[in-house]
């Protein structure tokens, strides 16, 4: 399944800078929220990768910046083969159609105003895939699909629950059968008991549709759950990648150690014997990010060298890589 061949999504030191402005009539730049700061990593067909890291390190800007909702800074996201980052007007329009993205809030990203036909037939309707008829038919099927009935095609938004309009969501994301879905914290905004509901469904659609996902979480369990293979991001960069179970049983950077021993365990037992790793201080501002390794100002590592070189994403081992000196 990881071969070259099988690269689906190439990310090649991807940036994206935020300029922050001052003065109201005559603005000028007075410096860069750095939310993306040279990630690099590749997705294979029918995986799902997790991109995990506490709120304001840069995992939404990620997906957004692959897709092209945001223009890349610099570098390039290769997906079947053409920079996405070079393409415009029509050849983007055409390259999205396989590329979509279910959104964090389900209660936002659904138009009020719209019927749940015209929300999942709006895509078709753009890309005049199926029209009149056929795209109601067309729309049915995905509600099916996703485990709605298929006669709520005239109601709105407000007549749903939270799972039920995330589910609207995925139904909408799938209505031009794309190969790549960017699922942003899908189901962070949902009560505890549909995210288990929801992520099923998401395994359920991949193995039907093989399907490839970009999967950002904050929360650990449901990424072991859902992934692949999981990157770890800390204020705009990524500091380990490796396989779930993998990273899970040895994880080797101080940060994603930090955040796997903050997982409850089951056993009462096991749990009471774990240590807790706690993380002094804040998050440094992406304004004005640490010099050399980010994360060095609350490492309980943190050497010299650490201040003035910025460790590189290496591989230490088949398929684990980690941005570390130690």
């Amino acid at each position: 399944m990881m071969s070259e061949n099988n690269i689906l999504l190439k990310v090649d030191n991807l940036v994206k800078l935020f300029p922050i402005k001052k003065g109201s009539l005559f603005s000028r730049n007075a410096g860069y929220v750095h939310a993306v700061d040279g990630v690099s990593f590749n997705i294979y067909q029918g995986e799902t990768l997790g991109l995990v890291g506490e709120s304001g390190c840069g995992k939404s800007t990620t997906g957004r910046t692959i897709l092209q909702l945001y223009p890349p800074t610099s570098g390039s996201v290769w997906f079947n083969g053409e920079d996405l980052a070079v393409l415009q007007g029509k050849k983007l329009r055409q390259k999205r159609r396989q590329l979509q993205m279910i959104f964090q809030d389900p209660y936002a990203s659904l138009n009020p105003r719209m019927t749940v036909a015209q929300i999942i037939g709006e895509p078709m309707e753009i890309h005049k895939t199926f029209q009149g008829e056929a795209k109601l038919k067309r729309v049915r099927e995905l509600l099916e699909l996703v485990g709605l009935n298929p006669t709520f095609i005239n109601r709105y938004p407000h007549e749903f629950s939270g799972g039920q309009r995330q589910r609207i969501g995925i139904a909408r994301a799938l209505a031009l059968e794309p190969k790549l879905i960017v699922c942003d914290e899908p189901i962070s905004a949902l009560d505890v008991s549909i995210q288990a509901q929801v992520v099923n469904l998401l395994e359920d659609l991949q193995q039907k549709m093989g399907l490839t996902y970009l999967f950002i979480a904050h929360d650990l369990s449901m990424v072991r759950h859902i992934s692949n293979r999981i990157a770890v991001m800390y204020l705009g960069k990524i500091v380990e990648l490796a396989d779930r179970n993998e990273l899970y049983a040895d994880p080797r950077h101080p940060y994603a150690q930090a955040l796997l021993s903050a997982i409850p365990f089951p056993d009462p037992f096991i749990e009471e014997t774990r240590k807790r790793i706690i993380l002094e201080g804040d998050v440094p501002s992406p304004v004005n990010p640490p010099s050399g390794c980010r994360f060095r100002t609350r490492c309980r590592y943190a050497k010299e060298i650490c201040s003035v070189e910025d460790p590189e994403l290496k591989e230490i081992k088949p398929g684990h890589s980690v941005a570390c000196h130690f």
